[in-house]
């Protein structure tokens, strides 16, 4: 029997939560709409919430007025195994170049996402402290990361 999850990260849009439901699951393959529902006559009118699961990670995405709005202090995390990966993510989710720093981006509805190679946290705890600066000097000048260049850096 699976554990459920004890967290779930709820991500409050204006009114596209069913729309961004939609996106996100298009986006995380073998991902999917759990639970789609409307609350109707709240303070705000009518409420969508929208239960999604992304690789197996449970999210809620609610529409319920323009009261509040995503900003950089939170983010969700892609480790990524290679850079086809990488760049597929960076692809689909990056919608405002502006924002695009070491591995940041933003997506269409405002929400941040660190799309990032697992490697780099293997470089990042070598011993060698040269080598963990010469990573951390490459990647702090890249938008989206490079594995290659990343891998020339860490070599010196």
């Amino acid at each position: 029997m699976a554990t459920k999850q004890k967290i779930t990260p709820f991500l409050w849009f204006d009114k596209e939560a069913g729309e961004a439901a939609r996106f996100y699951t298009s986006v995380f393959k073998g991902s999917k709409i759990k639970e789609s529902r409307k609350l109707e006559n709240t303070p705000s009118g009518t409420v969508e919430i929208v239960t999604v699961e992304l690789l197996g990670q449970e999210f809620t995405l609610m529409s319920a007025g323009p009261l509040f709005k995503f900003n950089e202090s939170i983010s969700f995390t892609v480790p990524c195994e290679t850079q086809d990966e990488i760049d597929y993510y960076w692809e689909k989710l990056s919608a405002d170049p502006k924002a695009e720093q070491c591995g940041w981006l933003k997506d269409k509805y405002g929400l941040s996402w660190q799309i990032f190679p697992t490697i780099l946290a293997e470089m990042q705890r070598d011993k060698d402290p040269k080598k963990v600066a010469r990573v951390t000097e490459a990647f702090l000048k890249m938008k989206k990361f490079d594995i290659v260049a990343l891998g020339k850096a860490y070599a010196g």
